[in-house]
């Protein structure tokens, strides 16, 4: 960036002195508008990793906090190996395990949160619950199935 003003400091652009040494690994910083330097607190430029007025070092963000870790591929794939090794299933059985839980989830949810005003409001929302625990059924079932057709778990 001193490169495109030649009269530009090229201090400005450094880390002071003072600062102790930053280790080999850099951590990705994310630029936001509420950064701002917990000495002076002026806001820090995008993407600096010092405080242009004061020169303190920009602390380091912990990503760990957010919950959107959660949703991330590699943090999922790897809940649904410790999952498959607890419960000792294959993938297809333990994907027709889960649905027969959130089948049989529903149910009871239908139960509990529907109004039941009438006889015939009554009669509906039993017959939903069949319907759900019938799907909770065949999901159990179907993952039976699979895991004896499937090979041996080792």
């Amino acid at each position: 960036m001193s490169e495109a003003v030649p009269t530009t400091n090229h201090e400005f652009w450094q880390p002071p002195a003072i600062v102790p040494q930053i280790e080999a690994v850099e951590t990705i910083l994310v630029p936001s508008a509420a950064d701002a330097c917990p000495r002076c607190q002026t806001e820090f430029m995008v993407g600096a990793r010092f405080c242009h007025s004061c020169g303190c070092g920009r602390p380091a963000r912990d990503a760990s906090q957010s919950w959107t870790r959660y949703l991330e591929f590699h943090n999922i794939k790897q809940g649904a190996a410790v999952v498959r090794q607890a419960l000792g299933l294959p993938l297809p059985s333990l994907v027709c395990f889960l649905l027969g839980v959130i089948c049989l989830a529903s149910a009871l949810f239908v139960g509990f949160v529907a109004p039941t005003d009438s006889v015939a409001d009554f009669q509906a929302i039993q017959f939903w619950r069949m319907e759900w625990l019938l799907g909770g059924v065949a999901g159990f079932i179907a993952g039976i199935l699979l895991r004896i057709s499937g090979p041996p778990q080792k």
